[in-house]
């Protein structure tokens, strides 16, 4: 009702026009003036109006008019078709339906606005502000940490020698990094909490103008949005790399932040290179009396291995399900993929997460918080298997299209989701690798060499960082009884390369230039398959018929 406050009283005024109102359609509920009730009576001319002075109103529910039979009020709600129809409705198409009076309907529904409002207003809106307040304190000491780590950089920076500026500037990219994927989800949490909020509390302020109205059509139209609010949204966990430094002068200088680490140690100038160069043989050694140092039965057949941190692994089989094992047999996590059938190969990237490829839906999936999100779509026609996540971070897959008589087999390396490489030919463009329908098992060396162990030829193949071949190993130096079925490779600390001979139940041991150095074969290592190497330099062996994986200490403190 449209009102004007006076000294002396309250004017009531037209709804049509603002001027004083003195009649009132009780039918219709509405104010009128004396010109304004024609104007009315015409606008709505199939219905019938019942014009009455001000003073004789009555206030009472406004009954819309029948879709179907003009001039008619609807009096009823039908339940069967849950809409409001006339007496004629109820003796015609509605005939036999359940009804109920349009005042119960609607008093119904008054309740339910009251209700959720009253939950908005009384425990949705509070919460929702609460979590505003606590995120703003958040997103101010997020700040204060970043601003004391760029100040805290700056003054280690002074400490140490100009020759290691290179390690500072990968600081500081790794702390923009953080800092900008920080404060992006920080505000688009904080902004989605206050979009909420405004939109609470325009649904409450809507909600109040239907507490008041008497216009049956509105209040019926409602829909409820409390379920909605009430699913609060997820709170962010947020990870925090500490700047630590150790700053022994004249001795050594070490910095880590995050998963990166830095040392310097002063020596002459002259001796400096060498002595990085010969960092791995002084550290290590192969042993002489390789020892079983666990035994873990997983899957049955077995067929992958991607070792995760100091002492544990994930392993998959033939089944969708790939598993998390400790060193003492332990299961510590399990996925269930997306595949139809099972995973074509798994691994686990830098940042420790594990990746799986996808051949029924020719994608590479990522695990995060146990859900599997595509991470790679390969180029159309071409099918993921084989898969290598290598130190930098890219992702080496194997792709093939064709069928199981002629199939083609390429390497691409990808840097996040972006294709950088390919590998598939040589100099004189012939393949690579076998055209035969199979999967390949690959490695990235520490010198940046792609040691691919081609299962379908029996043979590795070693490429440099351009894809050009340094050379293939087919086993003959190792003089083995049978012909040798190679299947997983790894490359170590020592930048060997080890390959399981699936053959003669077996490990081939290489230098990075491709001469035979050993074999391991005094471990029970029947039919191996899947090889990986865990950060204790440990050899995690997937025996395929068994579903055993034989944990292997083959190397030693110098």
């Amino acid at each position: 009702m449209a009102t004007t406050r006076s000294k002396a009283q309250d004017v009531v005024l037209c709804e049509l026009c603002s001027k004083p109102a003195l009649k009132f359609c009780n039918s219709c509920q509405i104010n009128l003036c004396k010109p304004c009730v024609r104007k009315h009576r015409d606008e709505f001319k199939s219905l019938s109006h019942e014009i009455v002075p001000f003073v004789d109103k009555k206030v009472e529910l406004v009954k819309p008019e029948c879709h179907e039979h003009s001039g008619q009020r609807c009096e009823v709600n039908c339940k069967e078709c849950n809409k409001p129809v006339c007496i004629k409705c109820m003796l015609g198409p509605h005939k036999g339906h359940e009804a109920e009076e349009l005042s119960k309907t609607h008093e119904i529904q008054t309740r339910k606005i009251k209700t959720d409002t009253e939950e908005i207003k009384i425990n949705i809106i509070p919460k929702y502000q609460k979590e505003d307040a606590e995120i703003g304190n958040v997103i101010s000491k997020t700040k204060t940490k970043h601003e004391g780590l760029d100040k805290e950089s700056k003054k280690l920076r002074q400490l140490w020698h100009q020759e290691v500026d290179d390690i500072f500037d990968k600081v500081d990219s790794l702390s923009q990094s953080y800092r900008d994927d920080t404060m992006k989800a920080l505000l688009e949490y904080h902004s989605k909490i206050r979009n909420i909020i405004s939109e609470m509390k325009g649904t409450v302020h809507q909600n109040s103008k239907l507490l008041g109205s008497n216009n049956y059509s509105k209040v019926n139209e409602y829909h409820s949005k409390l379920t909605e609010y009430q699913r609060f949204p997820e709170k962010l966990e947020l990870k925090w790399h500490p700047l630590k430094s150790v700053n022994d002068k004249g001795k050594e200088l070490s910095i880590e932040f995050g998963k990166y680490s830095a040392t310097l140690s002063q020596m002459p100038k002259h001796r400096l290179k060498a002595s990085v160069s010969r960092l791995g043989t002084h550290l290590v050694q192969i042993i002489g009396d390789v020892k079983i140092i666990a035994t873990i039965i997983t899957y049955i057949p077995q067929y992958g291995v991607a070792c995760v941190g100091e002492s544990e692994a994930w392993i998959h089989g033939n089944m969708q399900i790939i598993k998390r094992y400790d060193i003492h047999g332990t299961v510590k996590d399990t996925v269930t993929t997306l595949c139809q059938f099972k995973p074509g190969d798994i691994s686990v990237t830098k940042d420790e997460e594990m990746i799986y490829s996808d051949r029924d839906s020719n994608t590479i999936k990522i695990v995060r918080d146990g859900k599997s999100e595509t991470l790679i779509t390969p180029p159309q026609g071409w099918t993921p298997w084989g898969l290598c996540c290598t130190r930098s971070g890219d992702i080496l897959v194997q792709v093939y299209k064709g069928n199981r008589s002629q199939t083609k087999n390429k390497i691409i390396r990808y840097q996040g989701q972006n294709l950088r490489q390919e590998i598939n030919a040589d100099e004189q463009e012939k393949s690579i690798f076998k055209e035969v329908y199979g999967s390949l098992y690959m490695s990235e060396n520490n010198n940046g060499d792609i040691c691919v162990s081609d299962a379908n030829a029996g043979t590795i193949v070693v490429v440099d960082k351009k894809g050009k071949i340094r050379f293939r190993y087919d086993g003959t130096p190792a003089r083995r009884g049978k012909t040798c079925g190679l299947r997983g490779i790894v490359t170590d600390t020592l930048s060997q390369i080890i390959v399981a001979d699936y053959n003669n139940n077996c490990l081939h041991i290489l230098d990075q230039n491709g001469q035979f150095l050993r074999c391991i074969d005094n471990c029970e290592l029947d039919k191996p398959i899947g090889l990986s190497v865990d950060n204790e330099g440990r050899l995690w062996v997937g025996l395929n018929e068994s579903g055993k994986i034989k944990v292997i200490e083959y190397l030693q403190n110098k």
